[in-house]
């Protein structure tokens, strides 16, 4: 019996040395708290400015997401109008066919070179890539090569 009254005194002491330790911190906090402000102007106190830092890094993983999205988003835009504008020129193609008119093909050639000149001027921005990027991957070299050049 006196060795489970052993055993629980044992328990009791650990537990007062953590709330000691526990209220030593809290004093420590509250200490460093007060200097802080004393020390430091309103903008540049240490604790603040670490829970700033914190915010702000949630607030970049937010727009980064934001990003990405709105980068789809104009992909998405950028593949419908290059399929609307390449049908379109495939028909007006088929009426002048149809009143016997040649089509000059200078204005598509010129399209898909500006898209081509696109792609490779955004693939050579982008620095360690490795793989081939196809169409759609675009959006994406770019942001990545907006986001390694700041």
């Amino acid at each position: 019996m006196s060795h489970h009254h052993h055993h629980h005194q044992a328990v009791d002491n650990l537990i007062n040395v953590f709330a000691r330790a526990s209220h030593d911190l809290n004093a420590i906090h509250f200490k460093l708290d007060k200097e802080f402000q004393q020390i430091y102007p309103e903008n540049a106190n240490p604790m603040k400015l670490i829970q700033r830092i914190k915010k702000l890094q949630e607030d970049v993983t937010v727009l980064k997401d934001q990003c990405l999205e709105l980068l789809s988003a104009k992909q998405d835009l950028i593949d419908k109008a290059q399929t609307t504008l390449v049908g379109n020129y495939n028909l007006i193609q088929k009426m002048n066919a149809s009143l016997g008119e040649s089509t000059n093909g200078d204005a598509l050639v010129d399209f898909n070179q500006i898209i081509d000149e696109w792609t490779m001027q955004v693939r050579s921005r982008t620095v360690g890539e490795t793989e081939e990027p196809d169409k759609e991957d675009i959006n994406k070299l770019l942001f990545s090569a907006i986001v390694h050049n700041n």
